[in-house]
């Protein structure tokens, strides 16, 4: 994909067109501009990343061992390194660009909506701010496990996912208790 080969700034229609093979006449009758492009990319990846339909049936049934890995799957899932550095260049433009900042605020609602769902399902008798708190950390371990995995290649990330698990194993038993 030429936003991950170049970056969102070095990929222009153009580019695009011809990558993909379509004329650039085409392209824009089918998106504005490439922030649609990226938005069209985004709702995919994330539609399928979230599996909302798995967690809302898993809630309806009560499930708490498929809500708890899907919580841990959403917190420490390896993405592929393409996803990895497209989520870092689009979250390097959620500061300078708008319709990029929409876009991620957008995803960040529908992830914050089935993350407040599992805990409410997993912990109903914790208070809001209590819920919100883990879901915030949740968020944040999970954008921490992305950053690493670009940042230090290297690293030993397997160990680290347990232990990620094994900590949000604790912190939702606490939840609940």
């Amino acid at each position: 994909m030429l936003f991950v080969a170049k970056g969102f700034h070095q990929t222009g229609m153009a580019q695009i067109a011809n990558a993909s093979g379509i004329a650039v006449g085409q392209i824009y009758r089918d998106f504005a501009n490439k922030e649609a492009i990226i938005a069209a990319l985004c709702e995919a990846d994330l539609a399928g990343w979230l599996e909302e339909d798995k967690l809302q049936e898993a809630v309806a049934t009560g499930d708490s061992q498929a809500i708890r890995a899907w919580i841990e799957r959403i917190a420490t899932e390896e993405p592929s390194r393409e996803d990895r550095r497209m989520m870092c260049d689009l979250l390097g433009e959620v500061g300078r660009n708008p319709i990029i900042s929409d876009i991620n605020r957008r995803a960040d609602g529908r992830l914050r909506t089935s993350l407040q769902a599992a805990l409410h399902s997993l912990a109903p008798e914790a208070s809001d701010g209590q819920r919100a708190m883990l879901l915030d950390f949740i968020m944040s371990i999970s954008w921490g496990m992305v950053a690493g995995l670009e940042l230090f290649p290297q690293r030993d990330h397997e160990r680290l996912r347990q232990y990620v698990a094994q900590l949000l194993g604790r912190e939702i038993a606490a939840l609940g208790a």
